[in-house]
This record gives structure tokens, C-alpha cells and sequence, in this order.
């Protein structure tokens, strides 16, 4: 847990020294800033729906930004086999970088959290739903990240990262959106693989297990992957 914790302080610091966390909070914010208040000024409607609708698709391309470095960023520099050489095991390399990927996501959620507050003062605000709202987008966030990780771990070039991670995250994006040109036989699979799926039953306040065991087994695959490939390069 010791090495855990000095891998996420490290990466966690690195995103803050670097000018990344402050590129992709600008962006993320000012795009997500941009649809918000369109609906709530153009359209007058004082909720969140138009925020819990354009995050899922912004993650799709911001995401893969943050993540693309992770891995491949150390690989290509050449300090991924300076770590191989310390008493530390893949999987805590893999996941001291995750959580600390997952705090920078954590932390632009935080920021986006001015939004409600100024919708609580315009009208009624339904608590409840803000919070699985917020809950969906954390394991939305957490689901496509371990994509993500996946990509950097088997590339040294972030950008290849980038795009791998962008296709996948689209993939399962797209999965629910595309059910009409499907046979009947393969929509209920079809939708349970979409990911935005799960994220809206969790924003709807349906918190249902197999929400929770579809993100915890995307999350669990993408860093077990991961881990696999950086053992893999250890090997060589």
C-alpha cells in the first residue's frame, strides 16, 4: 500500500507541475460551461439534465488526454525501467497511477460542481438526483480510465494512447445509441455493454448492482490488462 500511495503522490504532483491538469480543466470547463448555460439562460430551465447529457461525451475525448500519458509517457522517456528496478509489482505501478488519474478526474468534477450551486439558486433543485448524478459520472469516469490505462500500457506514443483509448470509450458509447440496427436477439446484450446505459440509471437514482458490477468489471479489466502488458515488457 506504501508503494501505492508514493506512485499516486508522484503522478498526482506531476499533472499539477506540467501544464496538462490545467489545459484539460479549462477545456472541460468551458465546453461544459458553454451547454450549461445555454439551457439555463437560452432555454430557461433550471436542471442539470444538459450537464449529465454532454459529460458522458466529453469524457470521451478529455479522458483519453489525461490518461494517454500514463504508461506510455514513462516507456518512451525510458523511466518505466528505472521503476522495474525498485521492489514495487506491476499492479501497484498500474494502480498508483490509476487513483492518481482518478483524483485529477475527481478534481474537475469538483469544479463543475458551481453548477448546481447556481441552479439551487434559481429554482427548486432536486438533491438527490444531483448526488447519483455525480455518482454515475464518477464510475463513468473511472470505467473510461481503465480504458485508458489499457491504451498507454501498450504503446510508447501518447498519441496512438489517445486514439486507441478514444475509439474504445467511443465504442461503448455508441453501443445503446445503435440498437435499431441490431436483430431483436442482440439488444438486451448490446445495451447491457453500453456503458451510458449504466451511467443513466445511476444518474435516474436507480443505484442497481448490476450497475455497480458492470463499472467495477470494466474498471477491474482495463487495469488488469494492464498490468498484463507491463509484465509482458518486463519480460522482454
Amino acid at each position: 500500500m506504501d508503494n501505492v500511495l508514493s506512485i499516486f503522490k508522484r503522478e498526482f504532483r506531476s499533472y499539477f507541475d506540467s501544464p496538462v491538469a490545467y489545459i484539460v480543466l479549462m477545456f472541460f470547463l468551458l465546453v461544459s460551461g458553454y451547454f450549461f448555460t445555454s439551457n439555463l439562460f437560452l432555454m430557461n430551465q433550471a436542471n442539470l439534465r444538459t450537464l449529465f447529457g454532454i459529460v458522458p461525451l466529453l469524457y470521451v475525448l478529455f479522458i483519453p488526454a489525461i490518461s494517454m500519458r500514463l504508461l506510455a509517457e514513462e516507456k518512451k522517456s525510458g523511466t518505466i525501467e528505472l521503476l522495474f528496478t525498485y521492489p514495487l509489482r506491476d499492479s501497484e505501478i498500474v494502480v498508483g497511477k490509476y487513483l492518481a488519474a482518478l483524483a485529477m478526474i475527481f478534481v474537475l468534477l469538483l469544479f463543475t460542481f458551481v453548477y448546481p450551486l447556481a441552479v439551487s439558486t434559481l429554482g427548486d433543485l432536486d438533491g438527490g438526483q444531483v448526488v447519483t448524478g455525480y455518482i454515475g459520472l464518477f464510475f463513468l469516469g473511472a470505467a473510461y480510465l481503465a480504458i485508458g490505462m489499457f491504451a498507454s500500457s501498450i504503446t510508447e506514443n501518447q498519441i496512438v494512447a489517445f486514439i486507441v483509448a478514444l475509439a474504445i470509450s467511443f465504442f461503448f458509447f455508441i453501443l445503446d445509441k445503435i440498437l435499431f440496427f441490431v436483430p431483436p436477439s442482440l439488444a438486451s446484450i448490446m445495451e447491457y455493454l453500453a456503458i451510458e446505459y449504466h451511467f443513466q440509471n445511476i444518474a435516474r437514482g436507480v443505484i442497481d448492482s448490476r450497475n455497480l458490477i458492470y463499472f467495477f468489471s470494466m474498471i477491474f479489466i482495463g487495469l488488469l490488462l494492464a498490468s498484463h502488458a507491463l509484465s509482458r515488457r518486463k519480460g522482454d
